[in-house]
């Protein structure tokens, strides 16, 4: 099938418009989140096993989860963190400008963000690419098929750049609806204000799971057009916080390679593996090298759980299979260096 829309007025401006921070002072980030007493952590406005508040107002994800852990590394207390909704256009400005310590919200890792806007990636929380969804009855099978549709998608992303690169790569139009919150977004796509939704794969998962009975109307489709390692960002400007956040994350991963849980963090102190000695905190005097407390990875641990624990809680119920997220010894991407 064919549409008579052409590629015209896709914005281009996406990553080149956040604005870059000149070079500050070095700021101690632990001893501000410290001083506080709770850590300001950056999420999404909501998107079902990243980052969204239940009917209560819980924040579940696995962005949230990870934000606790940080703060149980911290703290000892994973209750010790502020979520902060943060959209596309201003997640950056908000972590620049100290309103947010962490920025845990599904955010590409690429070259201009890593260069140009005075902000560090720490290290990749999923892996994920950019996809297609459609309604069932549309009947295609490919976004080959989709030449001249509308597409909605959120501006000031990866998404919107790579669209432009895939549809000029394989000779396919695409009439942009751009709309800045994900959920207005999807919204309007149920609406059928546009004929296909591309984000993330994990976005599109989220989307289908939502519609609970009706979920089986939409197709995902076979392309992924982009690899996106997504992870949390900090500011370059304080090398201590980034360590921590960085490890926080190798904690929870080798975690899961060793088989401690958060039912079992406590009583695998003394374990005969001396590596899960270190990473409990028994042995090496991790804490002190990162300004934390020795059991700064088992806070963590014992509070979210290993990294596979934090995965089939929030990814596996929007069907989200673990693929490249799993560890290195079962065929994925996930690994972390030693405790040594």
């Amino acid at each position: 099938m064919r549409f008579s829309f052409s590629l015209a007025g896709l914005a281009l401006a996406g990553l080149l418009t956040v604005p870059a921070l000149a070079q500050q002072p070095a700021t101690d980030v632990l001893a501000a989140v410290k001083g506080r007493g709770t850590l300001a952590c950056g999420v999404s406005t909501g998107v079902a096993g990243l980052s969204q508040a239940d009917s209560r107002g819980e924040w579940r994800g696995i962005d949230v989860d990870f934000c606790r852990a940080v703060a149980a590394a911290v703290f000892g207390d994973a209750g010790k963190v502020r979520f902060v909704p943060t959209t596309p256009q201003n997640r950056f400005t908000a972590l620049q400008s100290g309103e947010i310590d962490l920025l845990s919200r599904g955010t590409t890792y690429s070259f201009t963000r890593d260069t140009g806007i005075g902000l560090s990636f720490t290290d990749v929380l999923v892996h994920d690419g950019q996809g297609f969804l459609v309604k069932r009855e549309l009947g295609v099978r490919s976004a080959k098929e989709l030449d001249g549709a509308t597409v909605c998608l959120q501006p000031g992303t990866t998404t919107e750049l790579n669209l432009t690169d895939w549809a000029r790569t394989n000779a396919v139009n695409f009439q942009p609806v751009l709309i800045e919150n994900f959920q207005e977004a999807t919204s309007a796509f149920l609406a059928g204000r546009c004929d296909v939704y591309t984000t993330d794969r994990t976005g599109l998962a989220a989307i289908r799971a939502t519609q609970g009975s009706n979920a089986d109307r939409f197709v995902i489709l076979p392309e992924t057009i982009s690899s996106e390692p997504l992870g949390p960002f900090v500011r370059k400007d304080d090398a201590r916080w980034a360590d921590i956040v960085k490890w926080v994350r190798n904690a929870l991963i080798a975690a899961e390679e060793y088989g401690v849980t958060a039912a079992n963090a406590e009583s695998r102190r003394q374990d005969a593996n001396p590596e899960v000695q270190r990473l409990l905190g028994t042995t090496g005097g991790f804490g002190e090298k990162l300004g934390l407390d020795n059991g700064w990875a088992r806070h963590a641990i014992s509070t979210v759980g290993n990294y596979g624990e934090v995965w089939e809680r929030n990814m596996t119920p929007v069907g989200v299979d673990r693929g490249r997220n799993a560890l290195v010894r079962d065929g994925g991407l996930m690994w972390s260096p030693p405790f040594r």
